[in-house]
């Protein structure tokens, strides 16, 4: 399980737009959060905060990149209801959720299934993990991220 301080692994994934690679993005801040579903409330509200202050992460040099299991075709729907400006990445053979760690058992209404747990990775511009965040609840979570980026930059 990756801890901050580690080395990020050179990740690439599919994205609407074609495809996104970590070691293509070193130089910069990025927050890579993971989400269960797309177009469930709590994931649709999470992809609204983090596009809400999509601008203030880009003005201070920082891309934000979503990750599920969903399909390609499934976050271009997604993307384009709710407006999203940054990448989603179909991560459908599970490669980024396995690298962070956040498939777990979870339980829904009595019964145990493997799930993504909610959860936010901050990468410096060095490649390396500065902040964590695991079993994320939306409400202020995007803020905190942006606060935790405020913080690591100065």
């Amino acid at each position: 399980m990756l801890k901050p301080g580690d080395k990020v692994p050179d990740l690439r994934g599919q994205t609407a737009d074609g495809a996104v690679r970590l070691r293509d993005l070193k130089g910069k801040f990025v927050a890579v959060y993971f989400y269960p579903k797309d177009s469930t409330p709590g994931c649709t509200r999470q992809a609204q905060d983090f596009r809400d202050l999509q601008k203030i992460f880009a003005k201070k040099g920082a891309i934000v990149i979503g990750v599920s299991r969903d399909s390609l075709k499934s976050h271009e729907n997604f993307r384009e209801k709710q407006g999203l400006a940054f990448a989603l990445v179909a991560d459908t053979d599970e490669t980024w959720c396995r690298a962070f760690d956040v498939i777990h058992e979870k339980v829904l209404y009595g019964k145990r299934y493997l799930g993504i747990v909610r959860s936010t990775f901050l990468i410096g511009p060095d490649g390396r993990l500065r902040r964590e965040w695991r079993g994320v609840k939306v409400p202020g979570h995007a803020a905190a991220v942006l606060e935790a980026l405020d913080a690591e930059s100065a």
